[in-house]
């Protein structure tokens, strides 16, 4: 993480903001609030914040809105604050682009945690040939994939999965996002399909899959690689 980089938050609950202020402020980051959705993408666009912090349930202008806007022009991560129960939200928002999301009510250290693993993932990114996770190597030339010294034999679809995931570690990722990683197979039409292809994986990659270390899943949602 680059020391005091700049988050906006997007949030009309000001006691809310607030508190997410100053728990970031005492981590190191240099932190700005906007009180609406249009506010906000106009702070995104004018100051070009490292990471926006985005309630999706503002008046007028909403999250999802804001998401679109703030995604016409830039790829700035999004950590997204949803309520409890609206699991539906958290999928639209993640489609939207957000990078990761936390649920109301939340605790603060948590969220500062999730921005850091966020920042660590996107900023000065490098797409290696070679993605390791742990034990697991995972050769983007020869699509191989090795635990150790041992071969793991894969598909074509498991190691798209594979790599999609494995090259963002801690990233949730949603079912239909990860079926766009595997377009071009004919009978990959439904969502569900992913959770085959998972279990499978998880049977050739995972010391014990019915606990797996790898690959986790995010219920409601879809599923995550285990951040390193």
């Amino acid at each position: 993480m680059v020391a005091m980089s700049r988050i906006l938050i997007v949030e009309d609950e000001m006691k809310i903001a607030r508190l997410v202020e100053e728990y970031l402020s005492e981590a190191g980051f240099d932190v700005s609030i906007a009180r609406d959705g249009r506010a906000g993408v106009a702070e995104a666009r004018s100051t070009q914040p490292d990471l926006v912090i985005l309630d999706l349930g503002l008046p007028g202008m909403d999250g999802f809105d804001v998401a679109r806007a703030i995604r016409e022009r830039s790829s700035t991560p999004i950590v997204m604050l949803t309520a409890r129960s609206e699991e539906t939200d958290r999928i639209v928002g993640l489609e939207l682009g957000a990078d990761d999301y936390v649920v109301k009510p939340f605790s603060p250290r948590e969220l500062v945690a999730r921005v850091k693993a966020v920042l660590r993932r996107t900023q000065g990114q490098v797409q290696s040939d070679v993605v390791r996770v742990g034990e697991l190597v995972i050769d983007r030339i020869t699509r191989t994939v090795r635990s150790g010294e041992k071969a793991i034999e894969v598909t074509t679809t498991e190691f798209d999965l594979l790599e999609t995931m494995a090259s963002q570690p801690g990233r949730v990722f949603t079912r239909s996002q990860l079926l766009d990683s595997i377009r071009g197979v004919s009978f990959e039409s439904y969502e569900r399909a992913i959770d085959s292809h998972i279990k499978n994986l998880r049977k050739k990659l995972e010391p014990d899959p019915r606990e797996p270390r790898y690959i986790l899943t995010v219920y409601g949602v879809g599923y995550r690689f285990q951040d390193a």
